[in-house]
């Protein structure tokens, strides 16, 4: 086999496999967060409160980088199949006209977030290597099945628009207007999956740090919204029409 077809069987793979393969970095994961709490332990509760904050909004902003994708792409696109390579056409426009990249964009910016807010920073250089390196076999294998497909509608576009970090420059507004009701659909997994893991690492860190879990009031809010918002919207979407857009 060719090495070109050898990485993108590698890409198709990992790509069919993605939302369940980086938990094999799970003991990287355990072992720094004996280390974690750094700041607090350093500066004391006022410091780390703010960093907490300031990693939040860091992941949050990934996540709005994924919504303004969700909300503006037609239906057959920026989906979330694993078992093979979908498109029915080629965005090129909104945020696919400064990155072609941008859902895997908003996932690098939401992990940021998260690693940051561990307070272990061999493991946020560790785990950025790893996602970079995870990614790029991934885009390999998506981008040889849309030059395929799309042949020199591919060529032109991906020859303007970088393949990740953005060019705000080269912004087109998205063919489709935004819609509230797309992104609501699509985006609310992500949403308490970010919660969740915000959650669930800062009662971890004070296990490991403390050996007790640390119940707080804000923590506990923040969590019960973000999973009130999901039941919500996975009832609308599952029980409804309310979410439904035609085309979408």
């Amino acid at each position: 086999m060719a090495l070109r077809e050898d990485i993108q069987k590698q890409g198709e793979f990992l790509f069919r496999w993605r939302s369940y393969l980086p938990l094999l970095a799970l003991p990287i994961f355990f072992a720094a967060m004996k280390n974690s709490g750094i700041l607090e332990r350093t500066f004391g509760s006022v410091v780390v409160g703010i960093w907490e904050v300031f990693c939040v909004v860091i992941s949050f902003c990934g996540l709005a980088i994924r919504c303004l994708v969700a909300g503006s792409v037609p239906r057959g696109t920026s989906g979330r199949n694993t078992m093979g390579q979908l498109a029915e056409t080629l965005n090129t426009t909104g945020m696919y006209s400064i990155t072609r990249n941008p859902l895997y964009l908003g996932n690098f910016v939401i992990v940021l977030g998260l690693l940051l807010f561990i307070q272990v920073w061999w493991l946020v250089l560790v785990a950025v290597l790893g996602f970079l390196s995870y990614y790029a076999l991934i885009i390999f294998a998506e981008e040889e099945f849309l030059r395929e497909k799309f042949k020199q509608t591919f060529l032109d576009w991906a020859k303007k628009t970088p393949v990740f970090l953005p060019r705000f420059k080269k912004w087109k507004k998205p063919a489709l207007p935004f819609s509230w009701k797309t992104m609501l659909r699509r985006e609310y997994s992500t949403l308490l999956s970010t919660v969740a893991a915000f959650t669930f690492i800062h009662f971890l860190t004070h296990l490991f740090t403390e050996g007790k879990i640390r119940l707080e009031a804000g923590w506990i809010i923040f969590f019960l919204a973000g999973l009130a918002i999901y039941f919500t919207l996975f009832t609308l979407k599952k029980k409804t029409k309310i979410l439904n857009v035609t085309g979408r």
